[in-house]
């Protein structure tokens, strides 16, 4: 029998095969062309719900650079590696190894992605180590993946810590500048979408969502050659007197620009894992002190200008004690009668007392007031205090007597420094400022040029061989300045063994260019006193800040008036 007659026995069969063929081949092509036309934007939008992700484009932090340009805070780009919760436990089997890259413990890692179980996004560890991240890389488990972030890095550590401060791992200020400024120095994401692949690589950017903003940078008044000077001095200083605490602060007088900010004990911003709170507090600008004998020379200022009283005026101070209420008022010894002059080279508490009862309470108030003192300066340093100056109405005799040698004040050093300022720079109050200032600033006058120029005369004497100052001398250099050492107030007690020693002083005295305060925290009983210890740092640092910036001398060599301290004059 033939071929066509086998098949012409089964046609209802055929038929049905051809057609259910064609029925099925009709079906495809109505779902190709349905998912093709119709539903072509819904299995794109599935499609890419899949490998398309949206992912944030970080910038870099603004950067902190000395006047000169030096960096002092950078961002350098960091990875972190990141994961998809419900695919990363689609993985379990592979957690042990990814613990293990990463540092972390298993169960602290099971205990967060339970945590994060609901979610798309989890932080597995920031900022890695490139290292770190090629091994995770390495890895190709699904749902994990790496983001390029920014870590702040500091290149002066410890030598700039407390005024530059730090940020967060968010990069974020905390403290010092980085705070202050945080408005112009951080930056703001991007967005954009990039295709990935199975492992999470990213294959192609698709397109840009927002572009990411960089941080402005921030060029600060601070030279960092002269704050690593400080920094050296002030350290050496603190082992040598064994003190507990120490700060110092080195300003430009025509530009009110601070040039060197530093605190001891410091800490390294790169490293604060082991560190409190306490360590970052910026003593300069949040510690209080009475000033104790550098607060003189704004008390004989008050009554020069008030006209009472001329730098040749004689003040009695014999027997070397001086009672005021119930309270008596003590020289280290019996200076006899002195002018007004002598009374600041002398540092003579009770000329100063005398001095002070000589005038109405609102006299010497009004001069602390105009000269900075129980306001704050306006550096915008995070906890700036403003001191404690209490108003004229609340005084008594023994306040007014006090106040005249620096007790029942209180004052910052950063308040002091600028104080002193308006001494070098003939009168006139030049706002303070922590960033570079590159136009003149106009001031505020706080007394007259003549007075002023008294006040730096009398504080030459204070640094000569027989003034309490005399270790601050320079070579080459005429100096002005005056000691300070109070005994600390504890729980509303003077302790009798336990002092703040400073110095507060000028150079070049005839044309004064640069200002500095050191203040020296329970140094060892033995050299306590400010010429003893903050002194010798204000000699050591001034010197080579003079250098630095190239300020010429103003004593020829061969009229040179400076001699080594000796111990003829008693330390104040």
């Amino acid at each position: 029998m033939s071929h066509s007659g086998r098949s012409m026995r089964h046609p209802v069969r055929y038929w049905l095969v051809l057609s259910g063929l064609w029925a099925i081949l009709g079906l495809l092509g109505v779902r190709a062309t349905y998912l093709q036309v119709v539903a072509s934007d819904y299995l794109q939008r599935q499609g890419d719900a899949r490998y398309l992700r949206t992912v944030t484009d970080n910038a870099h932090r603004g950067m902190i650079l000395d006047r000169n340009g030096s960096p002092l805070a950078i961002s350098t780009p960091v990875q972190s590696v990141w994961a998809d919760p419900p695919a990363f436990m689609r993985a379990r089997q592979r957690w042990p190894a990814l613990a293990r890259v990463l540092g972390l413990q298993q169960r602290d890692l099971a205990r967060q992605v339970r945590k994060y179980a609901d979610r798309e996004f989890m932080y597995l560890k920031r900022h890695v180590t490139p290292d770190v991240a090629a091994r995770a890389r390495a890895l190709k488990i699904p749902g994990v993946f790496l983001q390029r972030e920014y870590r702040r890095y500091y290149p002066t550590g410890a030598v700039s810590g407390h005024v530059i401060g730090f940020t967060d791992i968010d990069d974020r200020g905390q403290q010092g500048l980085e705070l202050a400024y945080e408005a112009m120095l951080r930056s703001t994401p991007g967005k954009k979408r990039v295709l990935r692949d199975l492992y999470g690589n990213i294959i192609e950017t698709v397109e840009s969502v927002s572009l990411a903003t960089p941080g402005k940078d921030l060029v600060v008044s601070l030279d960092r050659r002269i704050q690593y000077l400080v920094y050296r001095e002030l350290g050496a200083a603190m082992e040598a007197y064994n003190a507990r605490a120490a700060t110092a602060i080195v300003m430009d007088t025509h530009t009110g620009e601070v040039l060197a900010m530093v605190n001891l004990p410091g800490f390294n911003p790169n490293n604060r894992s082991k560190l409190t709170s306490a360590a970052f507090r910026n003593r300069a600008v949040t510690d209080v002190f009475e000033p104790g004998s550098t607060l003189k020379p704004f008390t004989v200022a008050a009554a020069l200008e008030s006209g009472q009283l001329t730098p040749e005026s004689l003040i009695d101070t014999a027997p070397g004690r001086f009672r005021v209420g119930t309270k008596i008022i003590r020289d280290l010894r019996n200076y006899g009668e002195l002018s007004v002059a002598q009374v600041i080279e002398k540092s003579s508490n009770v000329g100063a007392a005398k001095i002070a009862l000589s005038m109405s309470k609102e006299q010497i108030w009004g001069m602390l007031r105009r000269a900075g003192f129980g306001e704050t300066t306006g550096s915008r340093l995070p906890g700036e205090s403003a001191g404690l100056l209490n108003p004229p109405s609340q005084w008594v005799s023994i306040d007014q007597a006090s106040v005249s040698f620096g007790y029942g004040i209180s004052v910052t050093s950063l308040q002091l420094a600028r104080a002193y300022a308006v001494l070098a720079n003939d009168g006139v109050l030049v706002p303070i400022t922590m960033l570079r200032r590159d136009a003149p600033v106009r001031g505020v006058k706080v007394m007259t040029r003549r007075t002023a120029q008294q006040i730096r005369n009398m504080l030459e004497l204070a640094v000569s061989r027989r003034g309490t100052g005399a270790a601050a001398q320079l070579l080459h250099y005429s100096v002005a300045g005056k000691t300070g050492t109070v005994h600390k107030l504890i729980s509303g007690d003077y302790a009798k063994d336990r002092y703040v020693a400073s110095f507060a002083g000028m150079a070049p005295a005839s044309n004064p260019r640069l200002v500095m305060v050191v203040t020296v925290d329970e140094p060892e009983a033995r050299r306590h006193f400010g010429g003893q210890t903050a002194a010798p740092v204000f000699s050591r640092v001034m010197a080579g800040a003079l250098r630095l910036l190239n300020i010429a001398p103003d004593i020829p060599q061969q009229g040179l008036r400076w001699a080594a301290p000796t111990t003829s004059a008693p330390p104040a």
